[in-house]
């Protein structure tokens, strides 16, 4: 059963999951980044080369030919079959269609109200399925 893990209040979700996706990737995790949209993802995108000046993080869109052999791959739309990954990071106010077959799930949540909302929505929706989310608060709650 896949683990889900909510991190909320969250001030600036793309550092934080650049954070995230780095710490991950350095424990050799394979990684897919569901993004609210293009306009997020291309934003997360920036990030990842610019972050951080001596970490590579290897990274491309899930449409890309080379996402089946790139260890953190991005997408804005779960429509399409998203490759095998030990992580699941989910930026998106929707739960991801296919977080099932991901051994890790983990939602980030920022402080705007709409979001922490949803966030609220999906923790419920998570446990009305059986599973047993865990919460970490970043920010102040």
């Amino acid at each position: 059963m896949t683990r889900i893990d909510f991190h909320t209040n969250v001030p600036d979700k793309i550092a934080y999951a650049c954070r995230l996706i780095r710490k991950a990737y350095g424990a050799r995790n394979r990684i897919v980044v569901m993004t609210e949209d293009a306009a997020q993802q291309a934003a997360l995108d920036t990030a990842l080369w610019t972050f951080s000046g001596p970490d590579f993080l290897p990274h491309v869109a899930v449409d890309d030919p080379l996402a089946p052999d790139t260890p953190i791959v991005l997408t804005h739309s779960d429509e399409q079959e998203l490759p095998q990954a030990d992580l699941l990071v989910n930026l998106a106010r929707r739960a991801p269609a296919q977080f099932e077959s991901f051994p890790r799930l983990i939602e980030v949540v920022s402080l705007d109200e709409t979001d922490a909302a949803a966030g609220r929505l999906r923790f419920v929706a998570y446990k009305r399925q059986d599973y047993q989310p865990t919460h970490l608060s970043i920010g102040k709650s």
